[in-house]
């Protein structure tokens, strides 16, 4: 086993550490974060901005747990009228955050990194097994290779939920695919209770359970239990929230009133792209460069799609790639985190591994090593520094 998975743990690992690195040293050399407040970027350390904005609230949720509530702000008229609420933020990541803490001796902080790095790498396993099945060991190398350089992949050793919940995904798809249902309903299940964007990954495991059951017309009862288990997660926390506020949409309420993230149906999206493509920044939230880089992610993205859907991928890839997607571009919110909010659509890494298996190994790895040394910028230094992540 460690002749077989060692290689793409060294590869992911060696990758992730150059950007890493690169990062630590963009924000030591910039010094900004020395005067700004410990919740919003700041910190003594280059490392402590890791774990501020979402960061912070996800360490509240580990030390205090919740108090759901919707808080007018006195006066209140524009698009910020509530306040932040630590019921915006999913359970699972700060509540594992806290056993660690708890089992290790380890602060919030450490807990959390420690959470996310081991996530990360359990992460690029998956995407490696899922990747090695269309274009074999060459393709899913390089496919771990790509989870460390990718756009947004500085959010992959934060103190942020990402990691986990790529992790759950990644391994839910690999379980349907071989037919696990009942483990590929239970990690759907905890992905629910991660990020509300397990809505894509509920979706993609329903339309692949039913595709299977009408498919082989047997009386199967993993594909069942597996659609029965998968959205509990999702629905009951977002029923708890509502009950405790007294408003059963209280949650979506609490997004909209409080960060102004709702569901526009792609107005936002069209703002920005319109607005971008002439060189103004006069939109909501609008920040230049992270900006600049998000539309980049999303036209790789377009430029991608076609050519996964021509390897003909499981349903369940193609359903939880193509609902991510709508559910990020659909939905009004910092357009610079597109790159952060896209990270889960890992699919788009296998069309790309599969022309790159093609390369030598020393090739391959000269590639991606400069791309790590630039993500140390792109994808951590913009998301974290030059914008609000």
């Amino acid at each position: 086993m460690t002749r077989h998975y060692g290689p793409v743990l060294a590869l992911y690992g060696v990758l992730k550490l150059i950007g890493f690195a690169v990062f630590m040293y963009l924000l030591d050399s910039d010094g900004g974060f020395r005067t700004r407040n410990p919740r919003f970027g700041g910190g003594a350390h280059a490392w402590d901005v890791l774990a501020t904005w979402d960061g912070w609230w996800y360490q509240q949720v580990a030390a205090h747990g919740y108090d759901p509530a919707l808080v007018h702000v006195p006066g209140a008229t524009g698009l910020i009228t509530l306040e932040g609420n630590s019921a915006a933020f999913f359970p699972l990541y700060p509540a594992t955050m806290r056993l660690v803490s708890d089992g290790t001796g380890l602060g919030l902080y450490g807990s959390g990194m420690l959470v996310s790095v081991v996530a990360s790498f359990a992460a690029a396993l998956g995407i490696y097994a899922v990747t090695a099945r269309f274009g074999g060991r060459r393709a899913g190398l390089a496919a771990a290779g790509l989870w460390a350089v990718w756009p947004g992949s500085g959010m992959e050793w934060s103190a942020y939920s990402e990691s986990l919940y790529i992790a759950l995904a990644v391994w839910a798809c690999l379980a349907v695919m071989t037919d696990r249902w009942l483990t590929a309903g239970v990690l759907t299940f905890a992905a629910g209770l991660n990020r509300p964007t397990a809505v894509a990954l509920i979706a993609a495991l329903t339309v692949a359970a039913l595709q299977t059951l009408h498919r082989r017309r047997e009386n199967l009862a993993g594909p069942w239990i597996a659609m029965a288990i998968a959205p509990l997660g999702l629905v009951g926390y977002l029923l708890w929230v509502g009950n405790q506020m007294g408003d059963l949409g209280g949650y979506f309420k609490l997004q909209s009133g409080a960060w102004a993230h709702s569901f526009d149906y792609g107005k936002h999206t069209v703002d920005v792209f319109s607005a971008v493509a002439v060189g103004r920044f006069d939109y909501l939230s609008a920040f230049p460069l992270e900006d600049t880089i998000g539309v980049a992610v999303v036209l790789l993205a377009a430029l991608l799609i076609p050519l996964l859907i021509r390897l003909r991928p499981p349903a369940v890839l193609t359903v939880h790639t193509l609902l991510t997607l709508a559910l990020v571009l659909g939905s009004q919110q910092i357009f610079g985190n597109v790159s952060r909010y896209l990270l889960p659509c890992f699919p788009l890494f296998i069309p790309l591994a599969v022309k790159l298996r093609t390369l030598g190994l020393p090739t391959l790895c000269l590639l991606l090593g400069i791309a790590a040394v630039a993500s140390g910028s792109y994808a951590g230094y913009v998301l974290f520094e030059v914008g609000v992540p």
